[in-house]
């Protein structure tokens, strides 16, 4: 079993008046950390799973009064994946506002139709914690960081999806079946999916602008589609989990670029499966990309989990000037540039320290790079 950062922030937080909903794409570990959190309990749970149809039937527009039926005595109730039932959000709400000894621990393997139905009905009502693919610091707890360091190039190409760590030898396959069609299950029930041969081309062109600005007219144009549809697409597959973007700084300087994007996926291994390539770091050309990838994933798991609040960035001038990644707290900017290589230099524009001359600037690199993942 691998310990989960969330396993005692979710716990020490039940029973405190709140729901308690945790979002995450699917196979990341949501059920098993809540059947972890629940195992000495079953005498007080009901447990309820959003993907069976009869479950979604007695939850979608219910009364109190069929609540109170479906409850009875029980006091800690898990809803899972509970984006599958419609108008989920007032259902909870209920339970919240009449059944004031109720303990409602919720999943959704995406933030779709729960940002859309829970954000007003539960405001001011919930703790919500993003659960990502099992991070780096949550491995060395499990493995030491020795054996954590000589598994990195694997990480990089594999990832870390909780099957795909605890099943050595069946990576592929593994993944494959997630990037085939499981991961986007939520996507294509949505009635405005309506072509998933898109939606792979959108991801076949991230995957290989990984590290790149991302310009919508550009996919567009790859893909055969329109800039509007490709926005659409990527903006369902952040609130799928599957990717996240990263905007541009742009305070000081003239030509720095104002509305520029870069996106970067979750997960190598769901990254290398889209474009089915699980080669060696050796004979491959994108290794400065998976790098950059795997630090971004894991900076953003150690962030939300650490509960620190940060603006982050990436720079770039329209000369071609830029830095990897930016954060900004404490009221000030730290600079980081990524190297995959120690001995490779990091160049720092010195338009960007003239202008932001109070900024920390550092390299991260393999022989330094725990510092930036690993959770304090």
């Amino acid at each position: 079993m691998i310990n989960r950062a969330l396993y005692e922030i979710v716990k020490s937080n039940l029973f405190k008046g709140k729901v308690i909903l945790l979002l995450g794409a699917r196979q990341v570990g949501k059920t098993t950390l809540l059947k972890l959190i629940t195992k000495n309990r079953q005498k007080e749970l009901l447990w309820l799973n959003g993907d069976e149809p009869d479950i979604r039937n007695l939850l979608t527009n219910t009364t109190s009064t069929q609540l109170k039926t479906i409850i009875g005595n029980k006091t800690l109730i898990v809803i899972d994946e509970a984006q599958r039932i419609t108008n989920i959000g007032l259902t909870l709400k209920l339970i919240v506002d009449n059944f004031s000894h109720v303990q409602l621990l919720v999943t959704g393997s995406s933030s779709l139709e729960l940002a859309n139905h829970l954000k007003e009905p539960l405001t001011g009502r919930k703790y919500e914690y993003n659960i990502y693919p099992i991070s780096f610091s949550e491995m060395v707890e499990k493995h030491g960081f020795l054996e954590e360091r000589r598994l990195l190039e694997h990480r990089m190409i594999f990832g870390c999806y909780p099957e795909v760590v605890t099943s050595p030898g069946e990576e592929r396959k593994l993944l494959n079946l997630l990037s085939d069609s499981y991961l986007y299950r939520d996507l294509f029930a949505l009635e405005g999916i309506k072509k998933p041969p898109l939606l792979e081309k959108i991801l076949q062109a991230l995957a290989l602008q990984l590290g790149n600005e991302v310009s919508y007219n550009e996919i567009a144009q790859l893909v055969g589609s329109n800039p509007t549809t490709v926005e659409k697409y990527i903006d369902l597959l952040e609130k799928s989990f599957v990717v996240f973007k990263l905007p541009s700084l742009s305070r000081n300087l003239r030509n720095e670029i104002k509305k520029g994007k870069k996106i970067y996926f979750y997960d190598n291994g769901i990254r290398n499966s889209i474009i089915n390539n699980y080669n060696l770091l050796n004979v491959r050309n994108d290794v400065g990309a998976l790098w950059e990838n795997f630090l971004m994933s894991e900076r953003q798991k150690r962030n939300h989990y650490n509960e620190n609040s940060v603006n982050a960035f990436f720079w770039r001038t329209h000369a071609g000037q830029e830095i990897d990644y930016i954060e900004e707290y404490d009221g000030f900017l730290h600079a980081y540039e990524f190297k995959w290589n120690p001995k490779k230099k990091a160049k720092i524009p010195k338009s960007f320290l003239t202008a932001y001359p109070d900024s920390e600037v550092k390299k991260i690199s393999t022989d330094n790079f725990e510092e930036f993942v690993l959770m304090h």
